[in-house]
């Protein structure tokens, strides 16, 4: 018998990067796993890769009418929920005299407005003793440049994950939050050419304490911990970022 047999989880932003490693983990281990992205040919590979315990739900986390039906698709498919990964998000690199308000309102929109509907929208369909994550950034506390909009949004997610702990708490349900650090996720190459993309990830991982950069799975192991496993801990933030915000 697998750790996670029989488990419903459902994974925001599921079909790349952090999300579909999450899955992965929890497939392997026995668990059935709703993810959602936007991109079809992501979500299908995606799909593909996990197998038949997954299902794959193409889904934008900034529409409030999407995330509205995806909480009816994971009632219709699992009933109830014993775990939510609301990890949804983009990046965004921009000077603060050069952002924009369209980039402002695209990183708010995606990376705060998106967890917090899909977290109120899906919470009537968690099982009490269930655990939520929502993804942060170490971004919120450092105060890096080009990414102002990007760590505001980010910060607001830290602030929320408290205030949902607080106000899901009754229900026995833990609200946590992960935060990576430089994590070699291909997140890069979606927002900036290949080569600065490059030269983006030699220097982050000459700047980080353990001189690398992490991985996508070292993520959802933190990720896994804190929804199953982290069963007096609500309201945290697991940083996962080499002791780059840390030391």
């Amino acid at each position: 018998m697998s750790k996670y047999d029989g488990k419903r989880v459902v994974i925001t932003g599921g079909s790349s990067g952090v999300g579909l490693a999450t899955a992965q983990l929890l497939v392997d281990e026995g668990a059935r796993v709703l993810i959602t992205g936007r991109g079809q040919d992501a979500l299908d590979t995606a799909r593909g890769q996990l197998g038949a315990q997954a299902i794959a739900v193409r889904s934008d986390a900034a529409s409030l009418p999407d995330i509205g039906a995806l909480a009816d698709r994971v009632k219709a498919e699992f009933g109830t929920v014993d775990a939510l990964f609301a990890n949804a998000g983009v990046n965004g690199f921009a000077p603060f005299e050069a952002t924009s308000e369209e980039l402002f309102d695209s990183l708010l929109s995606i990376n705060t407005k998106g967890p917090y509907f899909t977290v109120q929208k899906l919470a009537p369909l968690l099982a009490e003793g269930s655990g939520v994550v929502l993804t942060t950034s170490v971004a919120n506390v450092l105060g890096l440049p080009m990414l102002s909009a990007y760590a505001a949004g980010k910060a607001a997610v830290r602030s929320m994950t408290r205030s949902l702990a607080r106000e899901l708490l009754p229900r026995r349900i833990r609200v946590n939050a992960v935060s990576p650090g430089p994590i070699d996720s291909g997140i890069l190459e979606k927002s900036m050419p290949e080569e600065a993309a490059a030269r983006t990830k030699t220097q982050m991982a000459a700047e980080n304490p353990m001189l690398r950069m992490g991985n996508p799975t070292e993520v959802a192991r933190a990720v896994v911990f804190l929804a199953f496993d982290a069963t007096f801990t609500t309201g945290a933030e697991l940083a996962v970022d080499g002791g780059g915000s840390q030391i």
